[in-house]
This record gives C-alpha cells, structure tokens and sequence, in this order.
C-alpha cells in the first residue's frame, strides 16, 4: 500500500497550491485522512485532518485558509492552501489509517512527501 503525493511547489506569498494524494494498492477500507508538515529544524505537526464521514480539523495557523477535502470512491485526499505565507514553507506529508486487504487492524500510511516554498 503506498501514498503518492503531488502538487507541492514555489509559489509567491498570497497564492495558492492545490496537493492530493491517492493510496493504491491492497487497501479496504480508510479511515482519518490527513496533512502533516514539516519546517526545516521544526518537528512534524498537523496541518489538518478529515475523518471518513467528513468531519475536518485544522491547525490554527491554517484555519480559514486551507481547505481539506476527501474522495472516499478514489481514496484521495487533497488540500487547498490560499493565502500562502513564507511561514508554511515546509515539507507536506499526506497520512491516513489504512486497513491493508488480510490485515485484522488499522495502520498509519504515510507518503513520502511533497516540498512547498512559499517566497516573499
């Protein structure tokens, strides 16, 4: 089972990036899905979260700017991030908790990640 992220980038600050992330492979069901980041020389922290009914978490210093949003059909999340600042320079990482076709519990995925540079 993998996820494969894209759409990381340079953008200027104000703007805009749109990433998604697909998991493929031997996988029934999903349930969290989610955004994590990581700064250089700062710890990996949630950017924001959808569980499978929808329901949304944000981290305050995205709240009101990044959007996520999810594909249960496509086992897609993705997440739009507007009014990009040069403080959400980091590298994102998509997360879920998969169960994997023959495993009997859930587990953490994570991708590999994608690099966004937001200049100012």
């Amino acid at each position: 089972v993998q996820l494969q992220a894209s759409g990381g980038g340079l953008v200027q600050a104000g703007g805009s990036l749109r990433l998604s992330c697909a998991a493929s492979g031997s996988i029934i069901s999903i349930n969290d899905m989610g955004w994590y980041r990581q700064a250089p020389g700062k710890q990996r922290e949630l950017v924001a979260k959808i569980t499978s009914g929808g329901s949304q978490n944000y981290a305050s210093a995205v709240k009101g700017r990044f959007t996520i949003s999810r594909d249960n059909a496509k086992n897609m999340v993705n997440l739009q991030m507007n009014s990009l600042k040069p403080e959400d320079t980091a590298v994102y990482y998509c997360n879920a908790e998969g169960l994997r076709r023959g495993a009997s519990y859930y587990s953490v995925l994570w991708g590999r990640g994608t690099l966004v540079t937001v200049s100012s």
